[in-house]
């Protein structure tokens, strides 16, 4: 009646900027919840994590504060992302919580040694009993059914909410490859930016989000579309609501885009020939949140003239890799990083 006790409970996490998914042997992805936490500053205490700080976004009193831990891939407030893993993790592991979980972790592949011990120590102190680090990219192209361990070149565009990584992967390893802080939430204050300039009009991130969901595009849709938006207006500071087109949301995008496909010519144009087939053949791999923006891939495509695909389940893609290596310690050996 006690089998279930014997042995601790191994997880995979992708702590992402926006959104942490924990993923669960047997179970598959058993939390996908906001990278956020609600702080009463008035009383110095946590309201609310993950799911239930979705609703207070922008509609909290000023002495309570909707935190995100994480910025741009990587931790921004080491004691807040340690209580939002702690209460992840035991979220995840429920009546195994008498042994401490065996994690492994995905980070974008431009950490720096120092965030990647406050990831490590922040993994540790909410309650793992060890700690196994891997890049997002080799995650992702493991999640997108990619073959990373033989010798032929896969390539895979992670685009997130803080960082997009780019690498060419063969034999388990990065060959050629760069991490930008450019993605997501950088779509997301473009938005904010271009309406606030050309409409004279102050909106919130969740409506951006939503805009840019609903209206956005990389590329010409075959039918544009209007959409309204709610705001404040800057001059009589009174609420408005304006309409405006996905041809502006384009243009209001253009420069985060460009950036994203800058990225990916320049890792192309560091990976060695002799994986140029390889790439010419199998072409490129799209996840992440931000590989949603419509008609990416054919911005992609056009520029490197190279073919481009959207993974099945891009926004789960990394968590379904970081969990396939719980069951192949040989693998994770490999992808390791120190």
């Amino acid at each position: 009646m006690f089998r279930f006790l014997r042995f601790p409970k191994n997880l995979a996490i992708d702590l992402g900027t926006v959104n942490t998914l924990v993923y669960v042997p047997s179970q598959g992805i058993v939390i996908n919840e906001p990278s956020a936490v609600a702080f009463d500053i008035q009383h110095d205490s946590i309201l609310a994590i993950g799911q239930d700080t979705k609703a207070m976004v922008g509609k909290t009193p000023k002495h309570i504060v909707i935190m995100r831990p994480m910025k741009d891939g990587v931790i921004a407030d080491f004691k807040m992302t340690k209580t939002m893993l702690k209460y992840f993790i035991e979220k995840a592991i429920k009546r195994c919580r008498l042994f401490p979980p065996k994690v492994v972790i995905a980070v974008p592949s431009g950490i720096t040694d120092v965030e990647k011990k406050a990831v490590r120590d922040s993994t540790f102190q909410a309650g793992a009993s060890k700690v196994t680090i891997i890049l997002e990219p080799i995650a992702a192209a493991l999640g997108g059914g990619l073959p990373i361990q033989e010798p032929v070149g896969s390539m895979v565009v992670d685009i997130g909410g803080g960082t997009t990584d780019i690498a060419v992967i063969a034999m388990a390893g990065i060959v050629s490859g760069c991490c930008i802080r450019t993605a997501g939430d950088e779509m997301d204050e473009a938005i904010i930016q271009y309406i606030k300039q050309k409409h004279n009009l102050l909106i919130g991130q969740r409506i951006a989000e939503r805009i840019k969901q609903t209206i956005g595009s990389a590329y010409p849709l075959d039918r544009e579309q209007i959409a309204k938006i709610p705001g404040r207006e800057l001059t009589s500071r009174m609420f408005r609501t304006r309409k405006i087109s996905s041809e502006e949301i384009r243009e209001a995008l253009a420069g985060t885009v460009k950036t994203i496909v800058e990225a990916v010519i320049m890792t192309l144009e560091k990976t060695p020939p002799d994986l140029a087939d390889d790439i010419i053949r199998r072409g490129i791999l799209l996840t992440g949140g931000g590989a949603l923006l419509r008609n990416l891939d054919d911005k992609i495509k056009e520029t490197t003239g190279l073919p481009v695909a959207l993974a099945d389940d891009s926004l789960t893609t990394v968590a379904q890799g970081a969990g396939k290596v719980l069951t192949d310690p040989d693998l994770l050996r490999r992808i390791a990083i120190d």
